[in-house]
């Protein structure tokens, strides 16, 4: 007999952690954006070529000026870096975090020894690419809401099932009429169709992608691999359905054994 608390229960109250995680990360981008907006970039006082356009012109600050990269690498250490941490299980710079979040361009633009100026090109580019990243942290939001209606709506098909055999279980098979039997049997039949359509649904699911926009889709098989990584099974919601259909299947075997007895 399953449990009433499976698999998708805990698969479920791991995406809604993930989904807690990615709006905070969302949200520390959106601040992110809005500390970069408010600092005043340093004029160029020459038109940029070459790789130093990218970058900004490099020079030595004189004496008195902000120093704006620095302003732009703490607002980063303030809102991003914490969230873009949590899944490093090792130490991580400012600067490797910075270009694994931004780009390697970026955090060499902004490290302290480069004394970039923090000049309008490379405000724009460092906006442009928190927009990037926010924009793939919405999709990735829109993934995991996808996800956990999927989740939501097979619990809801699970608890049903496994309520009904609790129930049905606790009046002896002996007790049954021919025809109790036959409409258990049936019944047992249709959850187990109710699970083969479950089955489908969510490897049509697993097969496909969540995207908006330009943004690069969010693959779910990939998704359900991050999510579920240490999980005892990588498949909660395939695994609890089998378990289900097997269930059903021998009390299915049992009930067909008391009708042949009764004929």
């Amino acid at each position: 007999m399953m449990s009433s608390h499976t698999r998708i229960h805990d698969a479920l109250t791991r995406v809604q952690t993930e989904q807690d995680s990615v709006d905070a990360k969302r949200d520390a981008i959106d601040r992110f954006i809005n500390r970069v907006g408010d600092c005043s970039p340093v004029p160029n006082p020459a038109p940029a070529t070459g790789a130093t356009a990218t970058v900004g012109p490099v020079s030595q600050r004189s004496q008195g000026t902000t120093d704006q990269c620095g302003v732009v690498r703490q607002a980063f250490v303030e809102t991003i870096q914490p969230h873009s941490l949590d899944d490093v299980d090792h130490q991580e710079s400012l600067h490797e975090t910075i270009r694994a979040e931004l780009s390697q361009s970026i955090a060499v633009a902004l490290a302290p020894t480069t004394k970039a100026t923090f000049s309008p090109e490379l405000k724009q580019i460092v906006l442009t690419k928190s927009y990037v990243r926010r924009a793939a942290a919405e999709n990735l939001r829109r993934a995991l809401g996808r996800e956990a209606s999927e989740l939501a709506d097979a619990r809801d098909i699970v608890d049903d099932i496994t309520e009904w055999i609790a129930t049905a279980d606790e009046t002896p098979l002996t007790q049954l009429s021919f025809e109790e039997l036959r409409a258990r049997h049936e019944t047992l039949a249709r959850y187990r169709s109710q699970c083969v359509e479950i089955e489908g649904r969510r490897q049509e699911f697993l097969d496909g992608a969540t995207s908006h926009g330009e943004t690069v889709g969010v693959s779910h098989s990939k998704l359900v691999e991050y999510a579920y990584q240490d999980f005892p099974v990588d498949r909660p919601v395939l695994a609890t359905i089998t378990r289900l259909d097997e269930t059903c299947g021998e009390c299915q075997r049992i009930v067909r054994q008391h009708i042949v007895r009764r004929v």
